[in-house]
């Protein structure tokens, strides 16, 4: 694996007066050997001030958050990655590749979840290059090379959640970004780490069920909803059933055998159980005639 070294390059500015002092120079002695008829020397100087002209694409700028990768004849030399005005080996290639943070919406994916369940999903992902040698030498094309191994990962993680939690304590897409977001996270980093990118933050932008079970689904959350708005009225009404009896027998009130607190214990729970509102009944008689 190739690693990133830095590469100590010459101050551009000082390089470029050297250039243009040895041009001129050499440009004023090739006049005069001329001038003298003296070829031998003519040529020397000639060679000189080709020579300044050769040392020209040494020099080479580096913005800020932007790096230069160099390569000589093949071999991979260093990296400059400090700002400003450098010269090095004007036979190197001088590769510019960018240091900022960039980032990208995967594309809205098909897949099945946790319970075979069809979904939509895609999500965010913030990156930047860390080693600019592993980025171009140990991938093709580490932007493309991101881009699928981000939606892979995704993939992956979407059939290892269910959308929704049914069980309590359990994580599903739906329910638990932080978990999820931080699980998508360390597939990214395992994926990535060999391209030289760094993901700083990764989360889901969509998540959805496929349209054609959209419908079927959403009566089954309703359905779930109302079942555990059922339980609450059910427990709350036997709590305050059970207050009720335990205040009328502290308080002696009235005294009720078992048969007639089983019908109370009835009248109270259709009351506050029941969907409307209760209806008064005129009773003629006693509880046992």
């Amino acid at each position: 694996m190739v690693r990133e070294r830095p590469l100590r390059a010459a101050n551009g500015f000082v390089a470029l007066i050297v250039i243009f002092a040895l041009a001129a120079l050499a440009g004023v002695k090739l006049l005069g050997a001329v001038q003298d008829g003296a070829p031998g020397r003519a040529i020397i100087w000639i060679a000189l001030l080709a020579l300044a002209f050769i040392c020209l694409p040494g020099l080479f700028v580096v913005n800020p958050n932007r790096a230069r990768v160099l390569i000589l004849f093949g071999k991979y030399i260093g990296t400059v990655k400090e700002a400003g005005f450098w010269f090095a080996n004007p036979f190197a290639v001088k590769t510019p590749i960018s240091l900022r943070i960039r980032n990208f919406e995967t594309a809205k994916l098909k897949v099945n979840d946790a319970h075979s369940n069809p979904i939509e999903i895609a999500a965010i992902v913030v990156w930047k290059v860390v080693e600019t040698a592993e980025a171009l030498f140990e991938v093709d094309n580490y932007e493309e090379y991101v881009r699928m191994q981000s939606e892979s990962a995704l993939r992956a993680l979407a059939q290892s959640y269910p959308y929704d939690a049914h069980e309590a304590g359990a994580v599903a897409l739906s329910t638990h970004t932080a978990e999820v977001s931080k699980g998508l996270l360390e597939a990214l980093h395992d994926r990535l780490g060999k391209a030289g990118v760094e993901v700083t933050e990764s989360r889901i932008s969509h998540l959805a069920y496929s349209p054609e079970i959209a419908s079927a689904m959403l009566q089954r959350q309703q359905a779930s909803a109302i079942i555990a708005a059922r339980s609450k009225i059910v427990e709350g009404a036997v709590s305050m059933v059970e207050n009720a009896l335990e205040l009328l027998s502290r308080k002696g009130v009235v005294h009720l055998d078992e048969e007639r607190k089983a019908a109370m214990v009835s009248n109270l729970l259709v009351v506050l159980c029941g969907e409307r509102a209760a209806q008064p009944v005129l009773n003629t008689g006693t509880l046992y005639t």
